[in-house]
């Protein structure tokens, strides 16, 4: 409880949009310009995932390389670049990874149904299986171990988690571990306290560990995940709203709320030069 909570602020992801929520950035400059309102709140971390101007997924290397560049030229946070896709090559999945070197790059550690449902019209929206198998999380592991970048190891169930044993035996993930706890995606875990201490029990001994609530429901799990000694990672990718009915106008709105409230149990919030020593991060690239 002493330690400081680090802060992940997930800026803007692939599938929200503008018309959902208005602050959406998509452009390279409004990324960087939301990180910097995100750092300045007291996030120590920002997940990008690239968009193009209209809002879609980008893969260019050369969009990615212009986000790192206006971020860079506006704050010294760590940068966490997503892999994350569907019916993307793995290769062109990790090209930006590679030849950019962020800090930490995001990597999921199995496969899943991934769903929205709305039980108000009785449908179900963006339902795919997001498929990760063994072969590509050690490519991407391999890749990243090349490069210097410490993986994120993006955990949407308990078996997610036991898919690390293996890569730990091969000798392919090495410590430190970084885990992110991601609960309350329809065909992951559900979003409960009782099943945050069952994943945080999982974990291979001495791990760092984040949650990530989808929803409103991310406010009881970043409370429960600061009463327990971990980290939290809130931004619009994952949630829209301050408090119900009241969206935010910024990834900051999300952060600052999240800042308060470790503040409230009396923890302090890292720094990104702190969160670097606490997870054995080299300096600024």
């Amino acid at each position: 409880m002493k330690s400081p909570v680090i802060i992940s602020a997930a800026l803007t992801g692939v599938l929200a949009t503008r018309e959902q929520c208005p602050a959406i950035p998509y452009t390279p400059k409004e990324i960087a310009d939301e990180a910097k309102r995100a750092a300045d709140a007291g996030a120590a971390i920002v997940h990008i995932h690239a968009r193009t101007p209209e809002g879609g997924p980008d893969w260019s290397v050369d969009t990615f390389a212009e986000i790192l560049a206006e971020v860079r030229t506006r704050t010294d946070v760590i940068v966490n670049f997503s892999t994350g896709a569907v019916g993307v090559p793995a290769e062109e999945r990790v090209a930006h990874i590679r030849e950019l070197r962020p800090d930490i790059g995001a990597l999921n550690m199995g496969s899943m149904n991934y769903a929205i449902y709305s039980e108000k019209k009785k449908t179900f929206y963006h339902d795919h299986v997001f498929a990760n198998p063994f072969k590509d999380i050690r490519f991407f592991l391999e890749a990243m171990n090349g490069a210097g970048v410490r993986p994120e190891l993006e955990c949407f169930d308990t078996g997610h988690i036991a898919n690390t044993a293996p890569l730990i035996d091969m000798g392919v993930l090495r410590p430190p571990y970084q885990f992110s706890l991601i609960m309350g995606v329809l065909g992951g875990i559900p979003g409960t306290t009782r099943h945050l201490v069952n994943q945080v029990d999982t974990l291979p001994s001495g791990s760092h560990w984040q949650v990530i609530g989808i929803g409103l429901n991310q406010w009881r799990l970043v409370g429960a995940a600061l009463a327990m000694g971990g980290n939290v990672r809130v931004g619009l990718e994952d949630n829209f709203y301050v408090d119900e009915g009241k969206m935010a106008k910024s990834n900051a709105d999300l952060v600052e709320k999240a800042a308060r409230l470790a503040r409230d149990v009396g923890r302090e919030v890292a720094s990104a030069e702190q969160a670097r020593q606490i997870l054995c991060l080299n300096a600024t690239r």
